[in-house]
């Protein structure tokens, strides 16, 4: 029983083993992979057009209409209005006063979500590389790099990436990358 016992533990080490020696685990800065893709630079411009286009116009408008409701519930001709719309007007004088004293982090919001949106295809192109790229080359595991705290120059490959995007490294990037053919 006892030698049963022991080939037991003796074949799990021994596919354990085997196990690891197959594994290749390699990183990336998928950031800074996203910051080098063309597409990329083009996206700074698209935001602040967003800005102006449309972000403008809202806390334009939104301050108008406050101002606009401010004269028909305060204006002089105000005894003239029914006390019921007044109180109306003055409940959505509330939201925006709110808005326009929030503008800042609506602000914000609103541009990371659109940058969000408009990086989606980007961070998706460069996943199915990175996929392309592990397959190809044997990598098991691929992490990002910014969740490591410790990871050795050899096994990042964000050139080998960079080759299958065809997007051109530069210099400080690729210094001390090595990753494995």
């Amino acid at each position: 029983m006892k030698k049963l016992k022991l080939f037991s533990v003796a074949l799990g080490l021994l596919i354990a083993a085997s196990a690891g020696a197959q594994m290749k685990i390699g990183y990336i800065s998928i950031d800074n992979m996203v910051a080098l893709m063309p597409e990329t630079a083009k996206i700074d411009s698209l935001i602040d057009r967003y800005q102006v286009d449309s972000l403008q116009p809202r806390y334009n408008y939104t301050l108008a209409e406050y101002l606009r409701k401010d004269s028909v519930v305060n204006g002089k001709d105000s005894a003239k209005t029914p006390a019921a719309v007044r109180a109306k007007i003055r409940e959505e004088m509330q939201n925006d006063v709110y808005e326009l004293q929030n503008w800042q982090a609506i602000v914000q919001q609103l541009t990371e979500n659109k940058q969000n949106q408009l990086l989606a295809p980007i961070y998706r192109e460069v996943f199915s590389a990175i996929q392309q790229v592990a397959k190809e080359k044997g990598y098991s595991h691929v992490y990002n790099k910014e969740a490591l705290l410790v990871a050795p120059d050899g096994d990042d490959i964000i050139t080998l990436v960079a080759q299958k995007l065809k997007v051109k490294l530069p210099p400080q990037l690729k210094q001390g990358t090595n990753p494995g053919q």
